[in-house]
């Protein structure tokens, strides 16, 4: 499964809806009212968020999920949630979207039981709900080699380091450097956390974006997205080793009393 649709953005929100809502078998679960929200957002943008591959003698089997993002005229903001996958009998791309994380964590399930996931969900049970995603595959942490796609990575850089909100965010010479990407790797980092639910939900994950530079030289970003703000708002930083993502991560989950 490729990073194709990562970042995809062409065309207003609508026509963007439209077209998922074409391609997905399940379009019609998704409530009227969420898709009228979605249709008069003011943007879009579309992300990879993980994705996964078993190989196979008669070719690999593998899913992918993207998140939607629709910017709505109130300043909110929100997701649908799209899994690609090429499960079925003749192994042509398939696709779900969803509107509940619940429900495509679900998704995900079934379909990572048929790929042959190292490990049963049911065996993740009980585990903390930061457990890393890598830990699908298998129980015990494993090595996991990059997986570079050549995929307008310029673009992508540019587009992680313009939503970054820190101050202390990656400046001109790391954008600079950037600008000669020609492939990259996104992987959910192995501290992804999340307490849902109730008064005090909270939502903190890191995202490692690598790029190979025209050089040969590689440059990681560590993003952190996360609704540890005043107003519970989702936001993202970025930084450019994973000890800083980490501090900050709790420097904000202490400023606000939370323990992550």
């Amino acid at each position: 499964m490729g990073h194709s649709r990562a970042g995809a953005g062409g065309g207003t929100p609508a026509e963007h809806l439209d077209g998922l809502l074409a391609r997905a078998q399940n379009g019609f679960e998704i409530d009227e009212a969420v898709l009228g929200r979605a249709r008069d957002a003011l943007m879009h943008q579309s992300e990879l968020r993980s994705c996964r591959q078993c190989n196979e003698p008669a070719g690999p089997l593998g899913y992918s999920t993207y998140r939607h993002i629709f910017l709505l005229p109130d300043g909110s903001s929100l997701l649908l949630w799209e899994l690609e996958h090429n499960t079925g009998q003749d192994r042509r791309p398939l696709f779900e979207v969803y509107a509940d994380e619940d429900a495509l964590a679900l998704a995900e399930r079934r379909v990572h039981e048929r790929i042959g996931g190292g490990a049963r969900w049911d065996e993740l049970e009980g585990l903390p709900l930061w457990l890393p995603e890598q830990l699908l595959h298998a129980v015990a942490p494993v090595e996991t080699p990059r997986a570079y796609v050549a995929d307008d990575s310029a673009d992508h850089a540019r587009r992680v380091l313009r939503r970054a909100e820190n101050p202390d965010r990656p400046g001109a010479d790391t954008e600079q450097l950037l600008a000669t990407a020609f492939a990259h790797d996104i992987a959910l980092a192995p501290k992804p956390r999340r307490r849902p639910g109730g008064p005090d939900a909270t939502w903190c994950r890191f995202y490692e974006h690598a790029f190979l530079l025209a050089g040969g030289d590689e440059i990681v970003l560590w993003e952190l997205e996360h609704n540890l703000t005043a107003d519970g708002r989702l936001v993202c930083e970025v930084y450019l080793d994973e000890v800083s993502a980490e501090l900050a991560a709790d420097r904000h989950a202490r400023a606000l009393g939370v323990d992550l």
